[in-house]
């Protein structure tokens, strides 16, 4: 049996009106390997930081300085690994598909692994699906409860397992987050900069509700 690692990052937020600060996108991004050396990598580099006086318990793209964010992608140059994102017009969705927020959550997994699961677990392999863990203990669980629900439709019980940790405890879920906020920044901002540094590990990017021409708010 051959074991697989997926680790998972959103982007955007589960606000479903026009305001200022709300999103126009949620993005599902994951990140998946065979092995995740490159875990050891980021640890070192947060080691480097701190001798050097941070204390940030992870890397975190959205706040990182520039310099860091540098350090975060050169590193993604000697580790193998495969991105893929599904992109969500939040506007395009009905309300009897987000009537809470692990509902809509579901749903963006189902579309996700519906694409990417039929390549990435072959016969005999066993995935284990890292995603950060979400809000408080409550909700938490109803996270967790969504994304195994997702992942019975689309793969064998016997060939997933399910963990939600803290980012800060999990050095490949600093990675997904960094594949997630330079995904975003294209899509929200029309920046390619730091899209354009992992566009060679990118196998799928795809706005699911493209052909979509209802707005629903």
């Amino acid at each position: 049996m051959t074991e697989r690692f997926m680790f998972a990052d959103e982007a955007g937020d589960f606000t479903f009106k026009r305001t200022a600060n709300a999103s126009r996108y949620f993005i599902l991004a994951t990140l998946t390997c065979d092995t995740c050396a490159m875990a050891s990598d980021l640890l070192a580099l947060r080691r480097r930081y701190a001798l050097e006086g941070s204390d940030a318990e992870k890397f975190h793209a959205t706040s990182d300085r520039q310099a860091v964010r540098n350090a975060v992608f050169a590193i993604f140059e000697r580790h193998p690994f495969q991105v893929d994102a599904t992109i969500l017009e939040k506007a395009k969705a009905p309300a009897s598909i987000r009537p809470d927020e692990p509902s809509f959550y579901r749903v963006a997994w189902e579309l996700h692994l519906a694409r990417i699961a039929p390549a990435i677990v072959a016969s005999g392999d066993k995935i284990l699906v890292t995603a950060a863990a979400l809000e408080t203990r409550t909700t938490k669980a109803a996270f967790k409860n969504a994304l195994n629900n997702a992942l019975q439709s689309s793969v064998p019980r016997d060939r997933w397992e399910v963990a939600f940790m803290t980012s800060a405890s999990e050095p490949m879920l600093w990675a997904a987050d960094y594949c997630a906020w330079a995904i975003q920044r294209r899509w929200a901002l029309g920046d390619t900069r730091s899209h354009a540094l992992i566009a060679d590990r990118i196998a799928s990017e795809v706005d699911v509700w493209d052909q979509e021409t209802v707005l629903h708010y």
